[in-house]
């Protein structure tokens, strides 16, 4: 099987990337990334990639060199996107350009092409927040830039959905360490502050939730979902729902002398509680503790 990955060098990209790449039934692995982000990290140090993984500096609204790079590809993991956090809801044009437009750009050139699987990694941004916990048929309510541009893209891929196998996989927040790190994400960001700084700035009163999930039970479920034999759908891929004042807790076990600042504290931040799916969490093995995750995190801190 030959599979390209947008946005392949970026922090999930890279981890998927390397999952694949230990994939004896995988051929071809190609990178499709415009490396906007200045991270290179997938491409140097250990472990070294074989010789089935190849680059190609991309844009996706970049319609010939796209369609240059679908030959003889059978799946594609879309996972390019323009990711601000915490500033989703700044800078419409680049999120609509990106998000909304450049899928709709892959998309139309995988109907061009002999591809028969498209997975894409969608956000539950596209709830926007909610008092009641979001469960899948939930109706979507985005309310930043970032969660209206990647609903729009869900649209595209489900345009398509009744000529190929197409994942939409909507998920929560990313946390854990990769090659490619994030440190704007939250439990990222809380990681190197408590580590470096023993000091943590918390907007609001921390009493807000989030869904999250770690990083390797999102490349583990990219990797098996186009061969389990799911429908077509659009699903989420979720683990846990934790406040700030939960995630801070369970740091301060890490970190004895942790200390806390508290921004705004009068106000109340919006959250947002999401189910985990079924069919998508019997594709996790992985099932170590919230606790023991940051703990390995912690071990790849240099000092």
């Amino acid at each position: 099987m030959n599979v390209l990955i947008t946005g392949g060098a970026g922090y999930i990209g890279t981890e998927l990337t390397n999952r694949l790449n230990e994939d004896s039934t995988i051929s071809n692995i190609t990178i499709y990334d415009n490396l906007s982000k200045g991270n290179r990290n997938l491409f140097i140090g250990h472990p070294k990639l074989s010789s089935k993984v190849t680059f190609v500096n991309g844009d996706l609204l970049d319609s010939r060199k796209l369609n240059k790079a679908l030959i003889g590809i059978d799946t594609v993991y879309h996972l390019a996107a323009k990711v601000s956090t915490p500033f989703s809801d700044q800078g419409s044009h680049e999120f609509e350009q990106i998000n909304n437009w450049g899928t709709a750009e892959l998309v139309n050139a995988i109907e061009n092409s002999e591809v028969t699987t498209l997975i894409y990694l969608s956000s539950t941004s596209v709830y926007g927040a909610s008092n009641s916990i979001v469960e899948k048929g939930t109706e979507p309510n985005p309310q930043t830039f970032y969660g209206i541009s990647k609903l729009r893209g869900e649209g595209h891929v489900n345009r398509i959905s009744n000529k190929i196998n197409t994942y939409t996989l909507r998920c929560g927040n990313v946390y854990g360490y990769s090659k490619s790190m994030r440190f704007d994400a939250v439990i990222n960001k809380f990681m190197f502050e408590a580590n470096y700084n023993r000091k943590i700035s918390v907007n609001g009163d921390g009493m807000q939730y989030r869904s999250f999930i770690h990083i390797d039970k999102v490349s583990e479920v990219l990797h098996k979902i186009s061969e389990c034999n799911l429908p077509s759908d659009t699903y989420h891929l979720t683990d846990l729902n934790l406040s700030v004042v939960e995630i801070i807790d369970e740091l301060k076990e890490l970190y004895p002398d942790l200390e806390m600042i508290f921004v705004n504290q009068h106000m109340k931040l919006k959250e947002i509680r999401v189910t985990s799916d079924k069919q998508i969490n019997q594709l996790i093995t992985l099932k170590n503790s919230f606790k023991t995750e940051l703990s390995q995190f912690k071990e790849r801190f240099t000092f």
